[in-house]
């Protein structure tokens, strides 16, 4: 058995949520099969360096404030460790990463357009994030990465784009070596999702704790009652 996994190189580090006030939280994840670029991608966002080089990683939590539409919000995007490809043990795969996918509010599920089998465990990821949350509200976007790479891909574009199309999910390829454009549009999106989710959430509680108005009383039966009360009793 292996021992614990070094962290990814990084030319800086990523630094944390500096305290202060509190903030709007979004949690979100990065599922994919092993050696598609996960890591490389979430650095990419977050530092528009790119990195190419990685040891595994065990799952490493990043933790960023990012402007979105002109507000501040700390994002915390999960780094899951390289799924196993899904002929070996997908259910045990998947088992794995329950408690990520209750955790997080917004996923990034990533294969390489140069690896078949990673895009073949996109299927099984979409639908167990699915039944852990069965609110359709909740954002998924597919990512086909290493679009660069088109001397080596054994995934076309069109493939990508029907499956995303049957799981009704967004679909992207981007390549996270050439620029960090596609990178940081496909996180903006996932952020502004989750967001939106968030300010229903609130408006849904505000409109819960609002007591309802009690019905205006009837004058005319008030006025009857008050000179009936008034009125000499008839002996």
């Amino acid at each position: 058995m292996r021992g614990p996994m070094s962290q990814p190189f990084l030319l800086a580090p990523i630094a944390e949520c500096a305290p202060g006030p509190p903030r709007a939280e979004l949690r979100l994840a990065v599922l994919g099969a092993r050696g598609v670029g996960k890591s490389a991608l979430i650095v990419r966002f977050l530092t528009k360096r790119f990195i190419g080089d990685y040891e595994p990683n065990a799952g490493k939590l990043y933790c960023r404030l990012v402007h979105l539409e002109g507000e501040q919000v700390a994002v915390q995007i999960q780094d899951t460790p390289g799924c196993t490809q899904v002929q070996e043990d997908p259910v045990q795969v998947l088992d794995a990463l329950s408690r990520c996918a209750r955790w997080a509010e917004g996923f990034l599920l990533v294969y390489s357009i140069t690896d078949h089998s990673s895009y073949e465990l996109i299927r099984p990821l979409y639908q167990h994030i699915r039944k852990v949350h069965p609110d359709t509200r909740t954002p998924i976007i597919i990512v086909g990465n290493k679009a660069d790479l088109l001397h080596a891909r054994q995934v076309q574009t069109k493939d990508g784009l029907q499956l995303a199309n049957e799981l009704g999910s967004l679909f992207l390829e981007i390549s996270t070596s050439e620029n960090s454009h596609g990178v940081c549009d496909v996180f903006q999106y996932l952020c502004k999702e989750v967001s939106k989710i968030h300010h229903s959430s609130s408006t849904d509680k505000r409109r819960s704790s609002i007591i309802p108005r009690p019905k205006s009383p009837n004058m005319q039966d008030l006025k009857r009652r008050f000179k009936q009360a008034l009125s000499p009793k008839v002996k």
